[in-house]
């Protein structure tokens, strides 16, 4: 499709509308369907929680909202605007969104106060002076302000986690997607990056979180949504849909935690 670049996202949400709509998207890598028809709305200051087995498209309907896959099919819209309009420049869009990984994805070379002004400087254009300030309020709101001048391998696991969700909150996205963020890390630190999120869930961060953590989705995710094959097999709010699940394929998934 020919024609100017669609804006970028806007930051007020109209009324009535969800901050985040999927609707029937679909994505196969060649003959395998990984997203089928999926439909999800995400409301402001709202805490989604994806779950299902590896391979059931938790995180490929991440990578599909922060446009770093391409859907074949179906509409992704942000805040009103769809972003899968090819018209749409990505780099705006993902400048609304704040995207944290299982790997943290820090730059070894680069001190922490460096990695969190990256995007501020490269992509808001603020600043260097007023990036550093906003990357050092970002880093003691994550309790990791002692830690500025530190290189990331100086961190432990826990550390460098809580970085990569202070660079990606320095932005002030309007939409938080975090993906296993806990999986990588060794069981003793897990509780802090756990802490954090609830905390921001506190704040009215809206947050999509696919996880393997059930006591954290049960503590902090206004819904909850199954996914199997690439559909949402079940979706509710936590205390159902973990405690009292419909669905048995839904409740075959949840006896592996308690087991």
């Amino acid at each position: 499709m020919t024609g100017p670049a669609a804006s970028a996202t806007p930051d007020v949400v109209p009324a009535g509308s969800p901050l985040l709509r999927v609707d029937r998207v679909r994505k196969a890598f060649g003959d395998h369907v990984v997203l089928d028809d999926l439909s999800l709305d995400v409301a402001e200051h709202r805490v989604v929680v994806l779950i299902g087995a590896s391979g059931s498209g938790k995180s490929t309907l991440l990578r599909c909202v922060n446009l770093l896959e391409e859907v074949d099919d179906g509409v992704i819209e942000v805040a009103g605007q769809e972003v899968t309009d090819p018209r749409v420049d990505a780099n705006a869009v993902r400048a609304r969104i704040g995207m944290v990984f299982q790997a943290y994805n820090l730059f070894p070379h680069l001190r922490v106060l460096d990695n969190v002004t990256l995007a501020p400087r490269l992509v808001h254009k603020v600043g260097k002076k007023e990036a550093r300030e906003r990357a050092a309020a970002m880093l003691e709101r994550v309790g990791l302000g002692a830690k500025a001048q530190a290189f990331p391998d100086e961190l432990s696991g826990g550390q460098q986690q809580r970085v990569a969700i202070a660079r990606a909150l320095v932005t002030q996205p309007a939409l938080m997607l975090l993906d296993e963020v806990t999986s990588a890390l060794d069981p003793e630190l897990v509780g802090e990056v756990l802490d954090l999120l609830g905390e921001l869930k506190d704040e009215g961060t809206t947050m999509v979180v696919a996880t393997h953590e059930m006591a954290f989705a049960r503590h902090v995710a206004d819904e909850v949504c199954f996914l199997h094959h690439g559909r949402i097999l079940e979706r509710g709010p936590a205390e159902q849909v973990l405690v009292d699940p419909r669905e048995p394929r839904t409740q075959e998934f949840l006896r592996r935690f308690t087991g």
